[in-house]
This record gives C-alpha cells, structure tokens and sequence, in this order.
C-alpha cells in the first residue's frame, strides 16, 4: 500500500490539525537543525533522548537512534540509512515514527489523546520507567507503540523496533 504524498500532507494539515500545528510549532523552533523527507514526513534531527511525531513532523535524535539500532538484540549491525551528510540514522526508528504518522491521518482530532499523550505518559513517567525496567519490558510493548510498528511496517516494508529494550 502507498500513500499518496499530496493526500498525506492535506489530511494531516485538515483532519491532523491539531497536532500538524503543534508539529510545525516544534519544527520552527529547531528549524535550523538538519532535516530531510521520509515518505512525506518531514523529520528533523534534534538533541533529545526521544523521538516525536505531530502530523507529518517527525523529530529524532540520530545518536538515539544509532543506540536503539545496536539494542534490537539482533545477530547484525542494525540497519542505518544515511540520510543527513554526516548521519546515521536508525531506519527502523524512521519506520516507527512514520507509524505514528499514519494514527495522526487515521485518529485526526483524536491522535493527541489516544496515541499523544498516553505516549508521553508512558514514558516519561518514573512509575512506568521503573515498571518496564524492573519487568525488562520494551517501551514498544505499549499499545501505541505497538500500533506505530505496525502501521510503520505494513505501508513501508520494512522492520521496525520490534521490542527494544530502550532505558
């Protein structure tokens, strides 16, 4: 399945509203750091230890995602795309934002809610750290980030986290 590029960019600026918004607020205020297209997604490298996605902003860390790439667990390097002169950045956290890309399209007015905030909660809540710690449970056995995979997977044919383990 494909998503037409066109389409993409006026529902997330329609239906995704609100988050598009918030998305383009964030992006203003690192509108000098790198960014590059991923599939209609404009995603922006930032110094956080997390990824965001709103709407079709989507905001990582390349150092975050080179530390995610090596945590999969796998028997090979993980999969790095350079796609910013200089960086590496992990596709298969590419692919899980783009997931979450694609909630904002299907949620519109309700991916904050449903998928936003739970998300947030979910990881930067000290309970639930210690909780994933103590059980060494991934942050992507969540609902949302579960979802994001998924959806991440299906349209672009390609892994995602899986269940990193990532604090």
């Amino acid at each position: 399945m494909r998503i037409h590029r066109a389409a993409y960019l006026f529902w997330q600026a329609t239906w995704g509203f609100p988050q598009t918004f918030a998305g383009a607020c964030v992006w203003l205020a690192h509108a000098r750091n790198p960014h590059f297209l991923h599939h209609g997604a404009l995603v922006t490298v930032w110094k956080s230890r997390f990824g965001l996605s709103l709407g079709p902003f989507v905001f990582i860390d390349a150092k975050l995602g080179t530390a995610i790439g090596s945590a999969i667990g796998e028997n090979r390097p993980p999969l790095l795309v350079e796609y910013v002169p200089g960086m590496l950045v992990n596709d298969r956290l590419l692919v899980h934002e783009y997931g979450h890309t694609i909630q904002s399209l299907i949620l519109g007015p309700l991916y904050l809610p449903i998928v936003g905030l739970p998300s947030v909660i979910w990881l930067k809540t000290p309970r639930f750290s210690r909780r994933r710690h103590d059980a060494q449970s991934s942050y992507y056995a969540f609902y949302t980030e579960r979802w994001a995979n998924r959806l991440g997977e299906r349209l672009l044919k390609r892994p995602s986290m899986g269940m990193a383990l990532i604090d």
